[in-house]
């Protein structure tokens, strides 16, 4: 990975925003499409919330999508989430979403997604996710947004799949070269899915420091689709994590895409009891470190998580 250039961090103003478009979704969950626009950066960025209203805020999870990715990856999730009293905030990337590669010649769309792996682009993320947040504290104080009072942003956590865990970590504290750190302070639990060591410092450097819960998700088979990352150096982030509220669940056989709910020949064979897994372990994670349900924490500093959701001997769930 690139050196990264200096950030210089901002309190990002939130300024106009482009009309909210709202349809029904199941389970009486509300869809929200937003496109605020960053005039300080000259840049929108989308986001898709799923709201269950409520007559109490309820904690916010943001999610970051994976490189080529959009708002609208990880349905699967979103919905689990919300329903179990949680408002999650999607959040799509200009610069490494969909666009990247939908606007390539097909011949060049690999090529197009491994030139959106850059500092600059990691660094957008991490800024994206400071405006969101910024957003979203906004908004929960305008009473005639449809967000009013609904957001409970004392308890907040933040996700993502493979470029998305980058931003997960990234925003959780991680360390870069010229002693860069991106952590955004509100933000109190982490999951990452996919996660990636980085290159410019060995993972202890980078995350041996991070003291907030963190989960970490990944496969045997979890490769890299764009650098021939090894499915094993994904480990690397949980074994440099500190002690203290860390966990790591490895799905025997998963491959990279196996966290994520697209259909395409890259999901075929996919482990029916991956998602159902991968959906109430992480709710649990969610249930501890944002609604401190010290039951649900027993739960996590056990075997339930193999045990009670159906996985296999084979699969791997520690922590620390």
């Amino acid at each position: 990975m690139k050196h990264f250039f200096i950030l210089l961090r901002t309190s990002l103003m939130i300024l106009l925003m482009i009309p909210l478009i709202s349809y029904a979704a199941p389970n009486k969950i509300e869809l929200l499409l937003i496109e605020p626009l960053d005039k300080k950066r000259d840049r929108v960025v989308p986001i898709k919330v799923y709201l269950n209203k409520s007559e109490h805020p309820q904690p916010v999870i943001l999610f970051s999508h994976g490189l080529g990715g959009s708002r609208e990856n990880n349905a699967y999730l979103a919905n689990y989430w919300a329903a179990a009293g949680y408002v999650t905030v999607f959040i799509q990337h200009k610069g490494s979403d969909i666009d990247v590669w939908k606007s390539a010649p097909l011949g060049k769309r690999m090529a197009a997604l491994k030139s959106a792996i850059s500092a600059e682009t990691a660094i957008l993320r991490f800024a994206d996710v400071h405006f969101v947040i910024d957003q979203l504290e906004k908004w929960n104080m305008q009473s005639a947004h449809q967000l009013n009072k609904q957001l409970d942003l004392e308890h907040i956590g933040m996700s993502g799949h493979s470029f998305g865990a980058h931003s997960t970590l990234g925003v959780a504290g991680q360390k870069y070269s010229l002693n860069q750190n991106f952590h955004d302070k509100r933000i109190d639990a982490f999951i990452a899915l996919s996660p990636s060591p980085g290159s410019d410092m060995t993972p202890l450097k980078a995350f041996g420091h991070i003291a907030k819960p963190v989960l970490a998700m990944t496969g045997t088979l979890d490769t890299n689709p764009i650098n021939e990352m090894k499915a094993s150096d994904r480990k690397k982030v949980y074994a440099a994590l500190p002690e203290g509220n860390k966990y790591q669940l490895v799905l025997e056989g998963a491959k990279h895409f196996a966290f994520g709910d697209n259909k395409s020949w890259r999901t075929r064979g996919r482990n029916p009891k991956h998602h159902p897994a991968i959906q109430q372990i992480s709710l649990q994670f969610w249930h501890a470190y944002l609604k401190d349900d010290a039951d649900a924490k027993k739960w996590l500093q056990s075997q339930n998580p193999i045990i009670t959701t159906g996985l296999n001997d084979v699969d791997v769930w520690e922590w620390k």
